[in-house]
């Protein structure tokens, strides 16, 4: 891997988990952990991230936090979009699993004033959004805090959701790979996205049209493990054959 893309994957799991070890680093992108310490000096340089000792961190993470806003923003026209389509699948009495995400976020948006629904999610900016809803159940799972994506991930979130069932699941993604499947950039979520996926009987996957194509740095899986696939009018022909030749319904938000 070129030294440039090593970054740029960098700077994405930064994004995700807001910290990161030399040593985990080195770890992941298979390299020693001088070459880690001169990519994460550049990106200083950069003004990027700030490093400690050890590791680095993004360097607007703390004010994000304090101010409760998302990481990604880009593309709220579309995510918005598939979030008014996502209602036509969500019914008085459903139990659902909200992941975390912005697309998620606006989803949670269009649930207000919904009546005897239960919400199950992993991100705490869902939680309070919704948590004051008088006709919303509201479930937080447990795990390590996420500041850029404001979630809750790891084992312990995952092990939340063993021995549940729910109606449907609406998962994100960072990148969807004809080769590589569903993407994330953060390896902590695979063990709690694999663990929504088991405990949902429809599993939604809620993504703009500009993940499509795109491969982050952790691979969920096949794009099998998906029942349905709500995104906006952009995608190209190319990726609805893919989706078709995957047994997966495409439903288009316009």
């Amino acid at each position: 891997m070129l030294a440039t893309h090593r970054r740029d994957k960098i700077i994405e799991l930064l994004q995700e988990d807001g910290s990161a070890k030399v040593l985990n680093l080195a770890k992941l992108f298979k390299v020693t952990e001088v070459t880690i310490r001169q990519d994460l000096e550049k990106l200083e340089k950069d003004g990027m991230i700030i490093r400690e000792h050890g590791g680095a961190y993004l360097k607007n993470v703390k004010d994000q936090v304090q101010a409760f806003s998302l990481a990604h923003q880009e593309h709220l026209d579309k995510k918005e979009l598939i979030a008014t389509k996502c209602l036509d699948f969500i019914e008085s009495g459903d139990t659902i699993i909200l992941d975390s995400g912005s697309t998620t976020t606006e989803v949670a948006k269009k649930l207000k004033g919904m009546k005897n629904l239960t919400v199950i999610t992993n991100a705490l900016n869902i939680a309070l959004m919704l948590g004051a809803e008088p006709g919303i159940e509201v479930i937080v799972t447990g795990g390590e805090f996420k500041p850029p994506t404001l979630s809750l991930t790891g084992q312990k979130a995952a092990d939340f959701f063993k021995g549940l069932h729910v109606q449907k699941l609406f998962l994100a993604t960072a990148g969807i790979s004809l080769k590589a499947g569903l993407t994330y950039p953060s390896i902590s979520d695979i063990v709690v996205k694999k663990a929504m996926i088991e405990a949902a009987e429809t599993t939604y996957l809620v993504a703009d049209s500009t993940k499509m194509g795109k491969a982050a740095f952790a691979s969920l899986g096949a794009l099998s493990l998906i029942d349905y696939i709500i995104t906006d009018n952009g995608i190209e022909d190319k990726h609805k054959q893919v989706f078709q030749d995957n047994d997966i319904e495409l439903i288009i938000a316009s």
